[in-house]
Parts: C-alpha cells; structure tokens; sequence
C-alpha cells in the first residue's frame, strides 16, 4: 500500500493519495486545485487514479476533484448527505470502496459540515482486520501522540462527531497507527 501526503502550507490543507502497487488502482482523498501533483506522483508509481473522495464539501478552498474526474477518469464520492451539482457516488456509515487490496470504510462524522465523512484505511494484504490509518479531513482537530489523544480545538458541532470517530474507530487501529 502506498499512503502519501501532499500538504498545502498557505492553507493548511492536507490531500492523500492512496494506491495498490498491485493494482496499479488509487484514490486521492480531499484533493487541492492543482492536481498535476497527483497525475505526476502517481504516474512515477505506476498508478492509476480511479477515485476521489471528498471527507467534506470545501468552502475554504477550491477542490480538484472535478479535474480528476476529467483528465484520469475517476469517480467522486462523497458522503451520503452530500448535495452538489456534479455527479457522485454517496457514501454512507460502513460502505466500504475496495482500490486492490486496500480498502476504504466509511464512518459518517457529520458535525465540520453535515455530510463530514472520515475514511479508515485498511491495507488487507496486512489484515483486513487491523486499519492502518484514519483520514479525518479535519487535521487540525486532534493530533495522536503516544496512543493518547491530545485535543487542539473542537467546535461544539464537531464534538459528538469526533468522539464517535475515536469510539468507534481508534480501538481498531494497531498499536503503530497513523491519524491524518
């Protein structure tokens, strides 16, 4: 499994390209404007972009999933709540997209916007068991230190969210695990 960052400093905007070197499939999760970045990165790894998933609708930004749509042929996916004038494939509490031998589970964590997702990485070649990371699109939120939890700031709103996303997901996660 191949799991990289690209991290936009002016706007504190975190992107993830996931793939299966197997494959050749991958996904790009929250993609920025500029998608040359991920067509170059995943061309230098043999990879192909069949996918894009939005964790949440940016008002902050403009987002490049519609250009990969266009120039690589991916699908987009957003949660199941999500309202856009494009089309997608909605994705709900538990639905699950399979990129090779990775998969991406879906927990709905509505409360940044209302159809908020975050998406648990599991490489199965691994287990299909054991979640190697957790893309929240909300990096800013919480940061992992040591297995503690450690809050830099949560609106009201975003509360019951997060704390279903660490109930419900963080458990599952091996003792070295990544929360993006």
């Amino acid at each position: 499994m191949i799991l990289h960052q690209f991290y936009l400093n002016c706007l504190a905007h975190a992107s993830y390209l996931v793939g299966d070197e197997r494959s050749g499939d991958a996904v790009v999760v929250d993609p920025q404007r500029d998608v040359d970045q991920y067509l170059t990165f995943a061309d230098k790894h043999r990879l192909r972009i069949r996918h894009v998933v939005l964790t949440h609708l940016h008002a902050d930004f403009v987002a490049g999933h519609l250009e990969l749509r266009d120039r690589a042929g991916a699908t987009i996916y957003l949660g199941a709540k999500a309202k856009a004038q494009y089309k997608f494939k909605p994705m709900a509490d538990g639905d699950a997209l399979d990129v090779g031998k990775v998969r991406l589970k879906i927990l709905e964590t509505p409360g940044h916007t209302p159809e908020s997702i975050s998406i648990v990485v599991y490489d199965l070649a691994i287990s299909p068991d054991k979640p190697q990371a957790v893309l929240t699109g909300m990096l800013a939120s919480f940061a992992i230190y040591a297995g503690a939890v450690i809050w830099v700031f949560a609106v009201r709103s975003e509360l019951k969210a997060w704390v279903g996303l660490l109930i419900v997901a963080l458990p599952l996660l091996p003792l070295a695990w990544s929360v993006y």
